[in-house]
């Protein structure tokens, strides 16, 4: 049964479980303001998690209050989707900001801690705040709250109208049919269908400036592979063209470069060329640096331009 608002009892007290673990001490008559019910009522759902097997303390006095008591059962938490999608970012990501509170995934841990017998909650916090120390090099994490649309579209296999931005700065929007979202070499990737360009597209997700899912449907290829055409498209659809001929056979050039370099040809038995694009010429010229063979830049003008600036710099740092 639900009350005049329509939250059910249970819904109630599972957020006033929320709140007494955020807020140890709470009063019964803050309780009440917080769940907008009366104190006799805010009492009532404390009574609730109590017959749920849930240790409510109760503290008296003019600064008591009740607070969550420490047990060796891990009492049940309420995670939001945004706070729930963090913490799966962090496990396939291996980083994340996990001492702020203010942050997602750092919120969602701070709950699992609350929960947890003070020994093992001591020891776990005095870890996360240790491996926090250590900032993070490339941050490349994507916003949340997008991932979490991208993925509601995908599951229902809705279409999307996204903002884009990539590295060189261009920004568009396009309609996609979003046929996967892919976790690949520390980055998160939304695998699609472009109806501007007519033809498959991956994007960073961290670089999608905005959302919005649309009423029409589709159908994803039936014998989709979401990480090998994900491999195969990184190379395509950019601004820059590159087209770079290397002077080695092709398996050494692939045990080199990575696959999204582009697409690697066989010229003759000692030459290989490099054909793709890029959003990032700079990024192409410094991956091509540990190449252990000589090569020549063909194209793109950018690309070749890139080559240029850096060659002369290596060049200054010698002089």
């Amino acid at each position: 049964m639900s009350g005049t608002d329509g939250v059910s009892p249970t819904a109630r007290a599972l957020l006033a479980l929320e709140l007494l673990q955020g807020s140890p001490g709470v009063t019964a008559e803050r309780l009440g303001e917080q769940l907008g019910v009366s104190e006799r009522a805010a009492r009532r759902y404390v009574a609730i998690l109590r017959e749920a097997g849930i240790p409510i303390e109760s503290v008296r006095g003019p600064y008591g209050g009740y607070r969550v008591g420490r047990g060796l059962r891990l009492p049940p938490l309420v995670f939001s989707a945004t706070e729930a999608l963090g913490l799966v970012m962090a496990v396939l990501e291996g980083h994340h900001a996990a001492a702020d509170a203010t942050q997602p995934v750092g919120s969602a841990i701070a709950k699992i801690l609350r929960g947890l017998p003070e020994p093992v909650a001591a020891q776990a916090d005095a870890v996360r705040r240790a491996a926090a120390a250590t900032p993070e090099r490339y941050p490349v994490r994507p916003d949340p709250d997008t991932t979490v649309t991208l993925v509601g579209a995908y599951a229902g296999r809705r279409r999307l109208r996204i903002g884009y931005r990539s590295v060189a700065g261009r920004e568009w929007t396009a309609e996609v049919d979003p046929w996967a979202v892919v976790v690949r070499h520390g980055r998160w990737y939304l695998l699609c269908f472009s109806h501007q360009a007519g033809a498959q597209r991956a994007y960073r997700i961290d670089r999608v400036t905005r959302a919005e899912v649309l009423e029409q449907g589709f159908d994803p290829p039936a014998d989709l592979d979401p990480v090998a055409a994900l491999e195969e498209h990184l190379a395509v659809g950019w601004e820059y063209d590159v087209e770079v001929l290397v002077d080695a056979p092709l398996a050494v050039v692939a045990a080199h470069l990575p696959r999204t370099m582009g697409r690697l040809e066989v010229v003759d038995t000692t030459t290989t060329r490099v054909v793709g694009t890029t959003s990032n010429p700079v990024m192409v010229v410094e991956r091509l640096v540990v190449l252990p063979t000589t090569y020549l830049v063909v194209g793109g003008p950018e690309v070749r331009t890139a080559a240029r600036e850096i060659a002369g710099r290596l060049s200054d740092a010698v002089r």
